[in-house]
Order: structure tokens, then C-alpha cells, then sequence
């Protein structure tokens, strides 16, 4: 889930020019420090499509495949009904609160020390996230390899193995002259046209992948995907609960589904951590290498034109749980310098080490993810500091509480029993 939620305390609103143009009347709502306020409402549409269609895509294949289609599916629609209800919970405390952020809404329910966990959750949360992209992008531009086997990116594929077609050295090119100009704007609404583009290219990978899985259905080239997991001992069962994180992180909405039940469907078992991994050879249908490249190039802008977005909110938001009475960043050109470097060059070196984003996916999600998705939601609407909760609100809010918890605390504990035993074998048909 990658969280675009800002917070910056209404003592630092700037006294001259605004960030963005104002377009709203409403002055209840303090957007102006945020960093997201004068948006067109366009604009604001495609910056959160483009944040929908995210990395989500990579991860719930594998998600699906591991759980099996039927328990996978399941856990992505119980998911997407809590994730419905921890949204509208926190919209109408919002506009009870009159806060135009998330953070704002934390703060009215439990003060500064509220403000600032959750904040320091979508840092997690969105430092997680980059990581994510910038090893997507990784995968497609160099390869990766799983199980022993290495899946060639388009770089190696096109131009063969150089120094500069190795996964470093392209993620340190992609950084200084894609990523650098684009992190440089200071107003959001700077990106609106790129997360129009963005969001078209993401669809282009949903299309392709659809028609391919018609095709071969209709040619009945693919078989029946397993419906159930295969459970071989009791650290395989125990396992299975890694995928609940994966999902709260990956999952915003329903073209998440879509592409899961796809990728499930045409790679089957063979389903990697990242499916655009499986996008490397022979697909089964004519001018299968073509669709291959197409597939991978258009995702892999598409993450690159996401990354700034998600950035920019990030950089807000570290700002703000660092130095909450400063000026703005955007009015202080050092600080602006200083807070990008240090952030890009953490999620670089993350990109670099993190050995799949499975590992960052299982991180964020069972630690951050499911803070700022779940727990923050029900625990703002269980405060009800403006008595507007039903008796249904309350009840969504402690089952919410407790599926959050109970999973994750499973989920991790699985981790770190995996660091002793092997359980890949129990999960595999």
C-alpha cells in the first residue's frame, strides 16, 4: 500500500506564495502546508492511479500462486473489503476533524505522539515501496536470478553482458538522469502529466497479459492452475501466512486482481516473486519475444514515472517527523537538497541489497503496511473523539485489530523460523 499522505503542523504554513494554487474555498482544511493543495482535480485522479496500479501487480501472482488460486483470491477480496472500510473511516474523521491529511486526523484522535508513529509508518511504508520499484526495475533492465537460473533483463538481451548492463551500474544510471530530474520538482502538481502516461503504461502490461492468457486458453495450451496450497509439514502451513503481508502491501484495488489472476494463470507453478521476471522467453503464442519486451518496457517506465510521486510524499513526510516547526522544505533549498540525497541514496543501496522484493513486500507489510492500512483506521474509530462511530464501525475496528495483529505476529514469527528451516519444498506442487 503506498501511502500519499503528508504532515506538516498547521504553525508551518508559509505567510507568502503557496505551494500550489489555491482552487478550494474551504479554509477548514489546512492542505496549503502539505505540499498537496491547488491540484487540479484530474491531476489528482491520475497521481492516485498511478499509485493503485503499483508494484502490487509483481507481487500477488506469486501471492496467489503460493496460497493457491481459490484461499488467494479469497484473501484478496477479504482484504479489499476491510482496506474499503479503513478508508471510509478515515475520510469521515477527517472531514469531522477537518483535517486534509492523515497525519492531521492521527493528531486529533491521539495528539503529537500519534502524529508521529504514524508518520513514521509511511516513511517505512514508502521507503519500502521504492525499494520495491527500483528492484522491479532492476529485474527488467539486468534480470534476476531464482532457483539458480538466470532470468536476462532487456538490457543484457539487446546489447549483451557489459560492465554497464550489470544490475548496479543501471540502477546508478537510472537514478542520476531519470530519477534526479524528476525528484527535483518542488509542487506536486508538477507530475501530473507523467502519471497520465503512467498510468496507460501500466494498463498496456494488464492488456498484453489478458490477451496472452485468451489466447492460449482458447488454443487450450493452459492448464488448470493449483486451486489449493500443498502442504508437505507443519513450517510449510506456517508459511503460508507470509503472503497476508504481501497482499496488505500490494493490494489498493481491483486491477490489482486482475493481474494476479492472470499471472497465476499463465506461468502457474512457475510464477516467480517478481512475474515480470517471467516475461523472458517463449510465451506460448506468435511474436511471443515482442510482447515480452513490451511487456517489460512499458511496466518498467511505468515504475519509473510512479517512483517520483511516492517520493514526494516521503520527502514530505521525513521532513515533517524530523523538523515539525521549520518552514517548509520547499522554501529551503538546502534542507530540499539534503533530505533528497540522503533518501535516494538509501533506497539505492536498499535496491542493491535487498535480494527480491517477496523479502521487502513481507517487511513492510506485516510491519508498517498494515499500521497505516488497518490498526491506525480502527484505533482512530474506536477513540471516536467526535462520536460519529456506530456500533458496526466499532465492531469492523476490533476485527480489523485483531486479523492485523494475529497475522502479522504470525507472519513475522514464520520469517524467522524460516532463517533455520528450510520450507520451500513444502509449499511447491
Amino acid at each position: 500500500m503506498t501511502v500519499l499522505s503528508s504532515s506538516v503542523p498547521k504553525n508551518r504554513r508559509p505567510p507568502r506564495t503557496p505551494l500550489l494554487p489555491q482552487k478550494s474555498d474551504d479554509e477548514s482544511f489546512d492542505a496549503h502546508g502539505s505540499g498537496f493543495d491547488g491540484a487540479s482535480n484530474s491531476g489528482a485522479v491520475f497521481k492516485l492511479s498511478t499509485t493503485i496500479v503499483g508494484a502490487g501487480i509483481m507481487g500477488l501472482p506469486a501471492t496467489v500462486n503460493q496460497l493457491g488460486l481459490i484461499p488467494g483470491l479469497l484473501t484478496i477480496i477479504c482484504v479489499s473489503m476491510l482496506t474499503k472500510s479503513s478508508i471510509d473511516m478515515i475520510l469521515r474523521f477527517s472531514r469531522a476533524s477537518k483535517s486534509a491529511t492523515y497525519s492531521g486526523v492521527a493528531a486529533d484522535a491521539f495528539g503529537a505522539p500519534g502524529c508521529n508513529i504514524l508518520q513514521a509508518c509511511i516513511v517505512i511504508n514508502n521507503l519500502g515501496m521504492l525499494v520495491v520499484y527500483m528492484i522491479i526495475i532492476g529485474d527488467v533492465l539486468s534480470g534476476t536470478w531464482e532457483d539458480g537460473f538466470h532470468h536476462r533483463g532487456l538490457m543484457e538481451e539487446w546489447f549483451g553482458e557489459h560492465w554497464w548492463t550489470t544490475r548496479s551500474a543501471l540502477l546508478l544510471l537510472t537514478t542520476l538522469f531519470v530519477f534526479a530530474p524528476l525528484i527535483s520538482f518542488k509542487r506536486v502538481n508538477s507530475l501530473r502529466y507523467i502519471s497520465t502516461l503512467s498510468v496507460g503504461l501500466a494498463l498496456v502490461f494488464v492488456a498484453i497479459t489478458a490477451g496472452v492468457v485468451v489466447v492460449k486458453l482458447i488454443e487450450g495450451k493452459i492448464g488448470m492452475p493449483r486451486l489449493m496450497p500443498k502442504l508437505v509439514n507443519q513450517a510449510s502451513f506456517w508459511k503460508l501466512f507470509t503472503s497476508v503481508p504481501v497482499v496488505v502491501t500490494a493490494y489498493i484495488c481491483h486491477h490489482n486482481n486482475k493481474s494476479c489472476f492472470f499471472g497465476v494463470v499463465l506461468f502457474g507453478d512457475h510464477t516467480m516473486d517478481d512475474v515480470i521476471a517471467n516475461f523472458d522467453g517463449d510465451l506460448g503464442i506468435p511474436y511471443s519475444l515482442l510482447l515480452d519486451d513490451l511487456v517489460r518496457v512499458s511496466y518498467g517506465l511505468h515504475l519509473m514515472l510512479v517512483f517520483p510521486i511516492v517520493f514526494f510524499s516521503l520527502r514530505l513526510n521525513v521532513d515533517g517527523l524530523l523538523l515539525p516547526y521549520a518552514i517548509p522544505i520547499a522554501f529551503d533549498d538546502r534542507r530540499f537538497f539534503s533530505v533528497t540525497v540522503a533518501l535516494m541514496g538509501f533506497i539505492l543501496m536498499g535496491a542493491n541489497c535487498v535480494p527480491s522484493i517477496w523479502d521487502a513486500f513481507q517487511f513492510t507489510g506485516a510491519t508498517a503496511a498494515v499500521c497505516v492500512g488497518f490498526i491506525f483506521p480502527a484505533a482512530i474509530t474506536l477513540r471516536d473523539t467526535h462520536g460519529i462511530a456506530t456500533k458496526n464501525d466499532r465492531l469492523i475496528s476490533w476485527m480489523m485489530i485483531f486479523l492485523a495483529v494475529s497475522t502479522s505476529t504470525v507472519a513475522v514469527t514464520s520469517d524467522i523460523y524460516s532463517l533455520f528451516f528450510s520450507v520451500d519444498k513444502g509449499i511447491t506442487s
